[in-house]
């Protein structure tokens, strides 16, 4: 007569339990493995549309000596080139390469009128409120363009919080409002920056300012992380509901 237990083989009228937990530390692996292929995954678009084009825009300006236009230009070429591919081959736009595309473009117009110093400070600042302008339309018109920098760090890379995401993304009031109010307080903070920059660079020293324009976009950052957090924290529970449900 066989006996029923919980977690071991059983053969007759004896059990044997796994062997050393080799079968649970197998799949604690593979879970391990297939998490960080997912972050990988998901961080991926960040990287080739956010880090590519900054770190191109510097290395041909610091390192290879490339003027700012230049330079800019070619920090351009891969947000360009994937914004068209999106527009041939998918008929939508991709929000992250067209926004480092726009933000070369006006950094490019307005390299022009840099001999002035206060002016290209504030140039820095018209930039910063770009990419915060195009935050907050983004959330106002239901599309919020943080979600996609936040969702890597709250599916973690997991299949089924990932598709949980999908759902309540799709039409949960609740997650969409959080979804929205992160957007919102980023591209708040940022255009809040670039405020602060401009005021600064026509009203104080341009030796001051050269340090305390850095001081003003590192505090709109820590303040917008600190904001924000609560938002993330939400749909971090409430995708946790959802997956365990």
């Amino acid at each position: 007569m066989a006996l029923i237990t919980t977690g071991a083989i059983t053969t007759g009228a004896i059990t044997t339990e796994p062997e050393a937990g080799i079968g649970q530390s197998a799949g604690s692996t593979a879970a391990r493995t297939a998490a960080r292929q997912g972050a990988a995954a998901a961080l991926r678009p960040l990287a080739i549309d956010v880090a590519v084009p900054i770190g191109a825009y510097y290395v041909a300006h610091g390192v290879l000596g490339l003027g700012v236009v230049a330079a800019l230009a070619v920090g351009s070429a891969v947000p360009m080139v994937r914004t068209v591919v999106g527009l041939m081959r998918e008929r939508s736009v991709n929000g992250l390469a067209l926004l480092m595309l726009v933000v070369n473009v006006v950094g490019i117009a307005l390299s022009g009128f840099t001999g002035d110093a206060r002016l290209a400070i504030a140039k820095d600042a018209v930039v910063s409120s770009v990419i915060g302008g195009a935050i907050l339309v983004s959330a106002l018109a239901g599309r919020p363009m943080m979600s996609r920098g936040m969702r890597p760090f709250v599916v973690r890379g997991d299949a089924a919080r990932s598709a949980a995401w999908d759902r309540l993304s799709a039409g949960d009031v609740s997650f969409r409002r959080n979804e929205r109010a992160f957007s919102l307080v980023w591209g708040g903070m940022l255009l809040a920056e670039c405020a602060a920059k401009v005021v600064g660079a026509y009203t104080l020293p341009v030796d001051t300012m050269v340090w305390l324009g850095t001081v003003f976009l590192v505090a709109a950052i820590v303040l917008a992380t600190v904001v924000a957090n609560p938002f993330a924290a939400r749909l971090g529970q409430r995708i946790s509901t959802e997956t365990a449900a």
